[in-house]
């Protein structure tokens, strides 16, 4: 018998051998499966795979115990990654807001309209197709946890991009800005289907509850289900139950101890998810998908699986991260190591072909289907340029922190060139040995770059005056600032008085009358615009955004300036709120709203709600 002998990425810890008739009968069920999806379309509704589709934040490749990590435990992971299809040269971008872009469209996240966190520019363009949409389209349930981060206002919320069922926090994660105000990961309150509703426990732990009600539903609607479960932790704040970060206080810091919990809650609930889908009846025809959106936000200085660089690098550390695959009924529940380059943008086509979904016409995907490498690890892959940037910055700058990658070279700010399989560390710079090779991928991001010029002119607009979201809730997270600044994009700076002050890009639906209602806190807060607020209650862990004290500040007046129309009024101290009611035409513009302070100092309102009242 054959032996093909495969070793961990990361740290090894032995070989794993499968003999040849594993891989035979994997390409076989394979092929069976596509085979009847393709023969009839009772058969095709019959037998279609359900999709579990988990990513958690901020979680680097190499904080798992299967990739090596001395002191961070996680069986459950552990336990899926043995038994799935391991993609070991896999990228995403290096922070949040791009890798959910280029993920659910299959296109990269520059040409997305998600190049950023902040500002405007983590929210994914109108016109871009979804996974939600693709499934919705194919007869599928399609749900969404957790963190979204790609469009707070309509058109760009979850329930606007085809999914059906949507439990979610605000902005990038638990307690920033757009979030209800004071979540701090124990019993908040989440954007349920559009409305706020309070729900019980840790934040992880509810985001895998709600994704098995919704599966139950689906279940019993008699359809096939796309469950997206996109967890905020381990981002920071690092807060969660002391009984998952006990066991690493006494091994390492108290930060690191927090995340490390964060993520064994994580594993916790993944082994959890995955015995009773067992149990439903549900596993052996579930594609369970398992990755993380960016490389480590706090593991690194533990165990970075011998790569340079962390979350937002253009290092290997910053992009490259685990993507397991396992559906046992399409005979992809063995160890294999898929080591051929591929990105995010490669999952919606994978999953278009998996699940025999329509693909939209005059859609053009930056990704290819990973399909041949799962039908055979060994297939031939032909060598492909991949992209990846840290942007950042309100509009992208050429050659910024990025990397241009192919099988064997890794060229990084158009400069250094690293040998990635002789170098998987970063160490040495080989650009002066291969001038060639530099020049063939300079000229290769040039043309990446030229290609998302169209994009990059584009801002996406928050929509004023559809029915969908009427008022349309804006706050500062999504400011277009341009003075270097960053928008306020959590609740401590609110509470702080953060004096930035920035314009929403928005598009004016319906001409009419509109009342726009500036705030300094949330409705929810019902606080007076001058007052100051305590700080809010302590959770386990470090340090949450509500322990911040709100700072009174001597708002006088509060203006808006949208078009022609340039408004300004005196604020009452013991006001909530400042209204205005304007006519405002129909198109595209640029929204100020702000208050004056006693000293003549100006800051932004950082929140608005801006209402239709009549056509």
């Amino acid at each position: 018998m054959l032996r093909i002998t495969q070793y961990k990425q990361g740290k090894p810890d032995g070989p794993e051998s499968i003999g040849m008739e594993n891989i035979m009968t994997h390409k076989l069920s394979v092929w069976l499966v596509l085979l009847l999806l393709a023969v009839s379309p009772a058969a095709h509704a019959a037998q279609r795979p359900n999709v579990m589709l988990v990513i958690t934040d901020d979680q680097g490749y190499g904080d798992l115990g299967c990739h090596g990590n001395p002191v961070l435990k996680t069986p459950n992971i552990d336990s899926l990654y043995a038994q799935s299809a391991r993609f070991t040269d896999f990228h995403v971008s290096p922070t949040c807001s791009p890798t959910r872009g280029a993920l659910m469209s299959g296109h990269y996240s520059n040409r997305a309209g998600t190049w950023h966190t902040i500002m405007g520019r983590s929210i994914l363009f109108e016109g871009e197709t979804t996974l939600g949409e693709a499934f919705s389209s194919g007869g599928y349930a399609t749900g969404m946890f957790g963190k979204w981060h790609i469009g707070d206002n309509y058109p760009y919320r979850p329930e606007d991009r085809g999914f059906g069922t949507v439990v979610r926090h605000g902005g990038g994660g638990i307690g920033q800005t757009p979030d209800v105000w004071d979540n701090a990961y124990f019993d908040d309150s989440y954007f349920c289907n559009g409305q706020i509703e309070k729900r019980h426990g840790y934040c992880t732990d509810v985001f895998f509850d709600e994704t098995k009600k919704f599966i139950q539903g689906a279940v019993a609607e008699g359809k096939p289900f796309f469950a997206y479960l996109s967890t905020n932790a381990p981002h920071g704040p690092m807060l969660c139950p002391e009984e998952f970060s006990a066991p690493y206080r006494e091994q390492v810091g108290e930060k690191q101890a927090v995340f490390f919990g964060m993520i064994a809650n994580i594993d916790k609930n993944v082994g959890e998810l995955r015995a009773w889908l067992k149990n439903e009846g549900l596993a052996e025809n579930t594609i369970f998908i398992f990755m993380t959106d960016n490389g480590t936000a706090a593991g690194a200085r533990i165990h970075n699986a011998g790569m340079r660089g962390g979350k937002g690098s253009q290092f290997e550390g910053g992009h490259r991260v685990p993507l397991f695959i396992h559906w046992p009924e399409g005979g992809i529940d063995k160890p294999v190591d898929i080591d051929r380059l591929s990105a995010h943008i490669d999952v919606l086509p994978t999953l278009q072909e998996l699940c025999g979904l329509p693909e939209q016409e005059d859609y053009e995907i930056d990704g290819v289907s990973l399909m041949p490498l799962l039908k055979d690890p060994q297939a031939d892959w032909p060598d492909r340029v991949i992209v990846t940037d840290s942007q950042r910055v309100l509009d992208p700058k050429k050659w910024k922190n990025c990397s241009t990658m192919t099988q064997r070279w890794r060229l990084v700010n158009g400069k250094g060139l690293y040998e990635i399989a002789k170098d998987p560390g970063q160490k040495h710079d080989v650009s002066k040995e291969h001038p060639q090779v530099v020049e063939k991928l300079r000229a290769a991001y040039e043309d990446w770059w030229q290609s998302l010029q169209p994009a990059l002119a584009r801002h996406a607009e928050i929509v004023l005056g559809n029915p969908e979201e009427n008022p349309s809730r804006l706050t500062c997270h999504d400011w277009l600032t341009d003075d270097g600044g960053h928008s306020p994009w959590n609740q401590a700076t609110i509470r702080a008085g953060q004096s930035t002050v920035g314009d929403w890009a928005v598009r004016v639906e319906q001409a009419g009358k509109y009342r726009i209602t500036l705030r300094r806190w949330p409705a929810e807060a019902a606080t007076p615009l001058t007052d100051a607020l305590p700080a809010g209650s302590t959770v386990p862990g470090m340090e949450a955004f509500r322990e911040t004290p709100g700072k009174a500040l001597k708002i006088r007046s509060a203006g808006i300036q949208i078009g022609d129309v340039k408004l300004q009024r005196p604020a009452a101290s013991d006001a909530e709120s400042v209204e205005f009611e304007a006519k405002l035409p129909e198109g595209s513009e640029r929204l100020r709203c702000y208050f004056e302070l006693a000293d003549g100092s100006t800051i932004g309102a950082y929140y608005a709600d801006v209402e239709l009242l009549s056509n």
